[in-house]
């Protein structure tokens, strides 16, 4: 698989096939990941991977937990733009299509939400975290380390989910692994597997913005 398929075929995946991810195959994609770009080369992303018994003890754990408050960070607030607002309902309105989920369907979207818990059945999580100290641009950082995390993870076969989500659970996710609260923020999971290539969830057209609409060329 070259760069140019691994980016055209990487999506969030919400339905993964129940069918582990050998340790070692993680550990690889981990250690090409290290060699993301890093201003200054402060490398601040850290992590911590889960799989079985460990994962299911945080997940029921999360389950029985209300979000916490106050939040970690915000990761919503570009929708208060009307056009940020309108991109996260056409997606969100073209992933209920596909599973069936009217707009008075509360239960069902409470329920599809609340699958973000457990990570869409992925068999192992990245959890990412790294120091307070860091400002935006060790977050820019972050992002393009598990952006490499997930085009390697293509690479390999597997498929991922990226999940700001679960910060709504950041300190209790950061005393289950015994990271410091006051010294780290939580940032994201990442869901780790093998899509399950019937579920129409993982199918549905996802739209982006057209290259000109975004992006000025000069002096060309």
């Amino acid at each position: 698989m070259d760069v140019t398929e691994a980016v055209l075929s990487r999506r969030a995946i919400r339905a993964f096939a129940d069918r582990p991810v050998p340790l070692d195959t993680i550990r690889a994609i981990l250690d090409k990941a290290r060699w993301a770009p890093s201003g200054c080369n402060f490398q601040p992303w850290e992590a911590s991977v889960l799989t079985g018994e460990p994962l299911r003890q945080l997940q029921a754990q999360m389950q029985a937990a209300e979000k916490q408050d106050p939040i970690e960070y915000d990761w919503s607030a570009p929708g208060v733009d009307p056009v940020y607002k309108a991109r996260v309902q056409a997606v969100g309105a073209a992933r209920a299509k596909v599973i069936g989920m009217d707009r008075d369907a509360r239960e069902m979207r409470r329920a599809f939400v609340a699958q973000n818990t457990v990570s869409f059945g992925a068999p192992a999580v990245l959890f990412c975290y790294f120091p307070r100290l860091m400002k935006e641009p060790q977050w820019s950082d972050v992002g393009m380390w598990l952006q490499t995390i997930m085009l390697l993870a293509r690479e390999a076969g597997l498929d991922t989910c990226p999940q700001e989500y679960l910060a709504d659970h950041a300190c209790l996710i950061k005393r289950f692994l015994g990271v410091d609260d006051e010294r780290y923020i939580f940032f994201c999971g990442l869901a780790i597997g093998y899509r399950d290539p019937a579920a129409p969830v993982n199918q549905f057209e996802r739209e982006r913005v057209p290259l000109d609409q975004q992006v000025r060329f000069l002096g060309f």
